[in-house]
């Protein structure tokens, strides 16, 4: 039987594309939203919709379903994830220092280690909320970046971090190294993010893309990069990569958004010199203000003592 699901559009997905408000709201792959709605199956206020429409906040979305289990995302299988550090654990949370090469949770495409399938071999029990493959994460890190990620444990928590990453009460420090000197040194950079007209897995500041702010100071001036504290108040995909790379400061070792691939051998860097330094929320637990931090793994230290040699 058809499995016929109806969600209205919350105003967090306002302007983005069918296939990636469908594969968010009923747990799909995007890939598998897409081809639902090339095959008539998806439905935006009662008329059909292709797969790059865009979605306005409150509208109706309908998604037929050829089978309860529709989509071909992957499942979580225990995997040991070497690195993966457990920074806070209790009843409610399990706060991780995520390594780099792992992602956040299983996805298509994607054969390396992640923080779900992580936790599950070191027998962490964690919310069922959400898709499948996605259950407790109520943030994700790139793959290449390094550090701090809570993870809910309980159906309280993950509702409870979820509004409050909607509601930007989270307080989110990166620091990140990048190419040259911004001017000024301490700024806010706001320009709407959206996906690369060319490339599926990029993105750019563009004019229909979604409001997008970052703050930033720099802590460091170097001879060619710049040490940055970051402060996010929005959390689009790739959104630091994308904001400096659009001011032509792309952190150091990012070639796929312009970082010079000589600088990144020269200092060993094989991935973006981005880490999540510092993660502060109410607890969903005790209601309490808590805070953690996670030092510069090895290599971005490495590489940040070259950089500082110039």
């Amino acid at each position: 039987m058809p499995d016929v699901r109806m969600l209205p559009v919350p105003d967090g997905l306002e302007g983005e594309r069918v296939d990636a408000a469908v594969s968010r709201l009923f747990g799909v792959s995007r890939t598998k939203a897409a081809e639902l709605a090339a095959d008539g199956h998806i439905q935006l206020d009662g008329r059909g919709a292709g797969k790059s429409d865009r979605v306005t906040a409150g509208a109706w979305l309908e998604a037929t379903l050829p089978d309860p289990v529709l989509d071909d995302a992957p499942a979580v299988v225990p995997r040991e994830v070497p690195g993966l550090a457990i920074v806070h654990d209790d009843t409610e949370i399990v706060v991780v220092d995520k390594p780099a090469g792992c992602a956040a949770h299983p996805s298509v495409g994607w054969d390396g280690p992640d923080v779900v399938s992580g936790l599950a071999a070191e027998g962490y029990r964690i919310s069922t909320s959400g898709a499948a493959e996605r259950q407790g994460i109520v943030q994700r890190l790139d793959v290449g970046t390094t550090g701090l990620m809570v993870v809910a444990k309980s159906e309280r928590a993950y509702s409870v971090l979820k509004q409050a990453f909607r509601d930007r009460t989270v307080s989110k420090t990166y620091h990140a190294v990048v190419q040259g000197l911004p001017d000024p040194m301490v700024g806010t950079i706001e320009a709407p993010i959206g996906r690369h007209p060319n490339h599926d897995w990029k993105f750019a500041v563009r004019q229909e893309g979604r409001h997008s702010v970052t703050h930033y100071e720099v802590l460091e001036a170097m001879r060619h990069a710049s040490l940055l504290e970051i402060h996010l108040e929005t959390g689009r995909t790739h959104q630091i990569r994308v904001h400096f790379s659009a001011l032509r400061h792309p952190c150091v070792g990012d070639p796929l958004y312009g970082a010079d691939p000589v600088l990144a051998r020269r200092v060993g860097l094989d991935r973006q010199w981005l880490h999540a330094r510092e993660l502060g929320f109410t607890h969903p637990g005790s209601g309490e203000w808590v805070t953690y931090e996670s030092p510069y793994p090895a290599d971005l230290q490495r590489s940040l003592d070259l950089l500082r040699e110039g």
